[in-house]
């Protein structure tokens, strides 16, 4: 049998969760280099992810910075910097 008296399944959530962790990251325009919005994915997304913003327009990631955690936090800062058309 399979992890047998483990606290935490596969999933790194506790056993029968299926809880997965979730990428917050927060959306920046390439162009002014200001924030645009924050986001979750479920996973890390790659440099040519496609999405849509909260005002509908579909942009593709130019690039992703993952930055180091703050000293005693766990959660890194991340960035997917686009270029909106308008």
């Amino acid at each position: 049998m399979e992890n047998v008296g483990a606290p935490y399944g596969r999933r790194g959530g506790p056993l029968g969760s299926g809880a997965l962790m979730s990428i917050i990251a927060t959306i920046m325009n390439s162009a002014t280099g200001q924030p645009i919005q924050k986001m979750t994915f479920g996973r890390m997304p790659k440099p040519w992810a496609s999405f849509n913003l909260a005002t509908g327009e579909l942009v593709t990631a130019d690039r992703v910075n993952v930055g180091k955690p703050a000293p005693g936090k766990f959660v890194a800062p991340v960035e997917v910097w686009v270029t909106p058309k308008a």
